[in-house]
């Protein structure tokens, strides 16, 4: 099965590859949005086709596909938790879709991300943190909603979203590797597909990029990033739950460290501003190490070794379960904000950078020159 899998993973980057090399060759200016209403803020001032995130799905449903050829001749009956992944994954395709078409209305897409998750609250894809249904029911629906608004606000810069996200799915192989699950065949069937799908797609969206994920593949992800992760990561806790439990809050903010402190930073600092967190904006944290001096290329590094970091401590907690007490997790947890608050001492740099650079360039009035 290894050799399959390793076999597997080559044949989705080249089908990846293809699918986006045709993309591009056919697409004309398919996804470019050439609504004038919408202003599409991206650090690069070049428009290009936001259509990439078709391959994800293309390759996802291929994957899906492969499995219930095996399960059938294995005689296994798919499990409930599949069905709600495939249906809430196709849904977040078909929204971004929509959205990359016609600008959905925030509203309407608020409605669409809130039905992604409902369907897998209703396929028993959830997050189980305490002994209060109505508890687990809220942080689901805000785990997937906010990891599906959080990937889409990432996507701002060339590779960024699409490596980070490649290196969650890579991390998630590990741990569905240690622990195990038994439907592992699909899982792990789809986690290497569409991180084949993200090694293909990078070759078209590395700095200098000549295509975008679009809304298309941030939603995708989105979904299926917080279903996959419902399923491997916040699993983990004390055995008896409380009224809320600290464990469980440990693996997904290791893994999702970057689109965390991203998310969290804009969200906050716009909203102080009296701005909608929604509107788009040059004010995320790769572009304030942009302000800073860096290369696009090496914001991306940056982002990718913070994130590499914490795999091997979240493997190491998974595998030495006996180990993992309250302090460990505290620890962990503290770990997160200490780094978040290192993110906001450059971020502030770059701010200050940034408006230093903006006097410097503005023009003086006529009887100062």
């Amino acid at each position: 099965m290894s050799i399959f899998l390793v076999s597997y993973f080559f044949i989705a980057t080249a089908l990846s590859l293809a699918i986006n090399y045709l993309l591009l060759k056919f697409s004309f200016n398919l996804g470019t949005r050439n609504n004038p209403t919408f202003k599409q803020v991206r650090w690069t001032a070049h428009v290009k086709p936001s259509i990439g995130g078709i391959s994800f799905f293309i390759i996802f449903l291929l994957s899906w596909g492969i499995y219930g050829f095996i399960s059938q001749e294995k005689g296994i009956v798919p499990d409930k938790q599949i069905i709600g992944i495939v249906a809430a994954t196709s849904l977040g395709f078909l929204a971004g879709l929509y959205d990359d078409a016609f600008n959905t209305n925030p509203l309407l897409k608020f409605i669409l991300q809130l039905s992604c998750g409902i369907i897998l609250i209703t396929f028993n894809v959830k997050i189980t943190i305490s002994n209060l249904e109505f508890v687990n029911i809220l942080f689901t629906l805000v785990w997937v909603i906010g990891l599906m608004n959080s990937i889409n606000m990432l996507d701002n810069m060339d590779g960024v979203t699409a490596s980070i996200s490649a290196f969650i799915i890579a991390g998630l192989i590990g741990v569905l590797a240690i622990i195990g699950h038994p439907a592992s065949d699909f899982y792990m069937l789809i986690l290497i597909g569409v991180l084949g799908a993200l090694a293909g797609f990078l070759r078209f969206n590395w700095s200098p990029s000549k295509i975008f994920m679009g809304d298309t593949g941030s939603q995708f992800l989105g979904v299926f990033l917080a279903s996959t992760s419902m399923i491997f990561l916040w699993k983990f806790n004390e055995g008896n739950q409380g009224l809320l439990q600290v464990k469980p809050f440990v693996l997904p903010a290791l893994f999702f460290i970057i689109p965390i402190i991203d998310t969290t930073t804009v969200t906050v600092r716009r909203l102080l501003r009296g701005q909608s967190p929604f509107v788009g904006g040059k004010d995320h944290i790769t572009h304030h190490f942009a302000y800073l001096g860096l290369k696009e290329k090496n914001i991306v590094f940056l982002l990718l070794a913070t994130t590499l970091f914490s795999f091997p401590i979240a493997l190491m907690l998974i595998k030495n379960p006996l180990a993992w007490n309250f302090y460990v997790s505290f620890g962990m947890l503290a770990y997160v904000v200490a780094l978040f608050f290192v993110f906001q001492f450059f971020y502030k740099k770059g701010e200050m950078e940034h408006k230093k650079k903006r006097q410097e360039q503005r023009p003086m009035p006529n009887g100062l020159q």
